[in-house]
């Protein structure tokens, strides 16, 4: 600024501090870039005003310039050095050392600047200059099949200790990113927009189904009568348990499809392959037995080939 921030605001050295903030907001709102698009000359006043009001709105600032150990852009003064510091200061920023608002803590930034555009020139808009956008963050929530292809609500809790309720979509996708708006960092001392979370569904391994494209796969244990004779067995499925029908004479290996009770994958449900696993009695059967000795006496089949 290299200036007299008092001349730069409009008011003498004696002024209080509401004195210094309302003539502030009064050369601010007059000043404001989206106000004057294209006038370098106002521009550069608003820089000089801005920088005027971080030194004199911050009262320890203000006390150490009016002492003269700092000069109007906030470098210390060291004497016998003919007058600029070692350190930089602001450098006509609004934020002052280190990107810190200094000042404009004492001065509530949306009731000064906010419908002035309508509603397109809140502080930290793009040519606001007073505060930045809160970060987006970033997490990994691990649901269940089911929930992926039924839905759910689950909740997350971030590494701040903050817990969220995320709604898991009905056919949402492995890897599929849900942003959560204004659910991330807040933005700059508070006053701008606060970023987003974004949450990464993984779909965790399931026990009983594996994934296949938009397919899933499962083993079905069948009783030897079922898989001679034929019927109905219960199947599991992501969405509860249906009958199946078991074709007679039907053999280990054999893959039934029911259709739409599989993944969603691109915005479409694929099948449930069950394949068939014939399983005999734990204990022994003695009509099982005798049958199973019968056919080999008889050399009813034989499976394999000589």
């Amino acid at each position: 600024m290299a200036g007299d921030p008092y001349k730069e605001l409009g008011v003498s050295r004696g002024a209080s501090a509401d004195e210094i903030k309302k003539a502030f907001r009064k050369l601010a709102k007059e000043l404001h870039p989206d106000k004057n698009p294209g006038n370098r000359e106002a521009d550069e006043r608003f820089k000089r005003v801005t920088a005027a009001f971080d030194l004199l709105g911050d009262a320890e600032k203000r006390a150490k310039f009016d002492r003269g150990e700092i000069d109007a852009d906030g470098r210390e003064q060291f004497r016998g050095f003919g007058g600029g510091g070692a350190r930089g200061g602001p450098g006509g920023s609004p934020f002052g050392q280190g990107g810190q608002r200094g000042g404009f803590e004492n001065i509530d930034l949306d009731e000064l600047f906010g419908g002035m555009f309508g509603g397109g020139a809140r502080p930290g808009g793009p040519r606001g200059g007073f505060s930045a956008r809160g970060a987006d963050v970033k997490a990994t929530l691990e649901i269940s099949l089911e929930d992926s292809i039924s839905g759910a609500t689950r909740r997350i809790q971030f590494s701040d200790g903050r817990t969220l309720d995320v709604t898991i979509p009905k056919g949402a996708a492995d890897g599929q990113v849900i942003r959560l708006r204004g659910q991330g960092a807040p933005g700059a001392a508070g006053r701008s927009e606060a970023g987003d979370a974004l949450i990464t569904l993984k779909i965790a391994p399931h026990p009983m189904f594996q994934r296949d494209g938009a397919d899933l796969t499962m083993d079905l244990p069948v009783s030897l009568p079922d898989a001679v004779l034929g019927g109905k067995v219960p199947v599991r499925t992501p969405e509860g348990t249906v009958n199946m029908t078991i074709p007679p004479g039907s053999n280990s290996g054999k893959v039934l499809r029911l259709k739409g009770r599989g993944a969603h994958v691109g915005g479409k449900r694929g099948d449930l392959l069950a394949k068939l696993m014939i399983l005999l009695p734990d204990s022994p059967d003695e009509g099982l037995t005798k049958l199973a000795q019968d056919m080999r006496d008889r050399g009813a089949y034989r499976p394999w080939r000589d």
